[in-house]
């Protein structure tokens, strides 16, 4: 296990020297989510949230903590063994890097495995030593067992143990030295051309414990593919156009600052988010209309899909009309008032209304390309999702909270409503099999942000449950079958059950 632990000190020492390069596990990890059927993924999401990639690393470390486990059993027996479980790690690890070798070249990304490989085989040598001249290997078993010395492994480990402590926090910080958190601290915001007025009271239902009309930072969903937040700084940034335009272009994050920036504000949806789900939030971004560029490369005829490309290889689709037809589709650099987030994004990122985030919401954007649905299937639409999602009309209650223990009479039952680019017309309440009754709505601030409600509910004692359901300013009422997210997201009346006990 302690050579196990060289192994990777090694590898991530290597990864921070080399431009490019990878730490051994995030790639790993990276490997295993790209690898993961749909099904497992979902199953993931479902159970862990956004505590998702924390378990798949504590799910990797007791792996590799089972496997080093065998690995030096049997090199107690025969060091060529445990020679031949690390080189299986090594090649693990060299097939993760080169496979995720984004900004550097695989027979690169590669060097930290290498490296890795053979300061763990070295370790593992060191560890497993034969028994001292002179000493027969059954005096050496009395000691410590297998023919190791048992005071001289003792002093061993204590130097492999310093050696991989060393190696590996050297390592991270080589890692981070040069981070997209320094590049953001330094970074001022700049102002819309034309800023929006301030969010008005009316569109907020005054109930205690409902959750803010804009979702704060801190809390604002982040579903990815990445263990780690990609480093992107803004020196040396560029957004390239490419694929079906007349004028391919690239551009400086300074290009992007200098064009024209609105403030628009956005409800975005995962799509795994189920009924009832908190993988929502509404927020207010600031950036360059995506339109705009796209003028400027010049889209040829013909072209059907914006293609977003991260700098982790993730890759969105969503149709070239989304860009033209109206609605504030942007090339975002800010978020509520401050840069992006470096886990929202940061420095640029794509926001869509009315797609799901899957196909439109790329974070690290490092390209857009013009093509066709024809010719190009973006990252999700190859693990079984939809090609084309608008979100659905939903609805959900923040209070009270499911299996709460209510005082009977008044009781506010508030929540939120979202149907963006349409915007929500009705709420409905139902409280058991009664009648539906419709709930008070605060303002619309738009057609693309959710919409609070609330309901004034006599409440009486026993056990109840409560259905919400929204309807559209179409005229389309969310329907009541329970589908899961998967492929195009759920649908659902979304319901709680609470306990309102007796007088006194």
């Amino acid at each position: 296990m302690l050579s196990a632990a060289v192994a990777i000190a090694a590898g991530e020492f290597l990864a921070g020297l080399i431009p490019g390069a990878r730490s051994l596990v995030l790639s790993v990890g990276d490997q295993v989510i790209d690898l993961a059927p749909s099904a497992v993924k979902e199953f993931a999401v479902a159970v862990f949230g956004t505590a998702d990639k924390a378990a798949l690393l504590v799910g990797i470390g007791l792996f590799l903590a089972l496997f080093a486990l065998g690995v030096g059993l049997a090199a107690v027996r025969r060091f060529a063994w445990g020679a031949g479980g690390v080189v299986v790690l090594g090649l693990i690890g060299a097939l993760a890097s080169a496979t995720q070798a984004f900004d550097a070249s695989p027979a690169v990304a590669v060097l930290p495995a290498l490296m890795g490989t053979l300061a763990g085989i070295l370790a593992l040598r060191f560890l497993v030593a034969p028994p001292a001249p002179g000493q027969q290997a059954g005096e050496a078993r009395g000691q410590g067992g297998q023919g190791v010395d048992r005071r001289g492994f003792l002093r061993a480990a204590g130097l492999v143990t310093v050696v991989a402590a060393a190696l590996g926090g050297a390592g991270r910080f080589l890692q981070q030295r040069a981070s997209a958190a320094a590049s953001r601290a330094g970074f001022t915001l700049p102002r819309a051309d034309r800023p929006l007025p301030l969010i008005p009271d009316s569109v907020m239902v005054d109930v205690e414990g409902m959750i803010p009309f804009v979702t704060p930072n801190a809390d604002f969903y982040r579903i990815d593919i990445n263990l780690q937040v990609p480093s992107v700084p803004i020196d040396g940034y560029r957004l390239r156009v490419t694929g079906m335009v007349d004028n391919p272009i690239e551009l400086s994050f300074a290009d992007l600052e200098a064009m024209e920036l609105i403030e628009t504000d956005i409800t975005l949806t995962c799509v795994s988010n189920e009924v009832g789900g908190r993988l929502i939030g509404n927020a207010r971004w600031l950036g360059v209309r995506l339109s705009d560029v796209l003028e400027r490369a010049g889209v040829q005829r013909g072209a059907t899909q914006i293609v977003g490309r991260s700098v982790d290889g993730y890759t969105c689709g969503f149709p070239v009309d989304a860009a033209f037809d109206g609605r504030d589709t942007i090339i975002a650099i800010g978020m509520n008032g401050e840069p992006l987030p470096l886990e929202h994004g940061f420095p640029v990122r794509l926001v869509t209304p009315g797609l799901y985030g899957y196909l439109s919401a790329t974070k690290w954007l490092a390209e857009i390309e013009l093509t066709t649905f024809e010719a190009f299937d973006h990252y999700w639409e190859r693990r079984g999702w939809a090609e084309r999602a608008p979100i659905k009309t939903q609805s959900r209650i923040d209070v009270p909270r499911g299996f709460a223990q209510l005082a009977p009479g008044r009781v506010a039952v508030a929540g939120v409503a979202w149907a963006q680019t349409r915007g929500i017309s009705k709420v409905e309440v139902q409280v058991d099999d009664g009648p539906w009754v419709p709930a008070r709505l605060a303002d619309a601030l738009n057609d693309t942000t959710w919409r609070q409600w609330v309901y004034e509910w006599d409440a009486t004692p026993g056990n109840h449950q409560l259905r919400v359901r929204a309807t559209d300013e179409t005229g389309e009422t969310q329907p009541r079958e329970r589908v899961p997210p998967i492929p195009d997201g759920a649908t659902g009346w979304h319901s709680i059950f609470v306990r309102v006990r007796q007088d006194g």
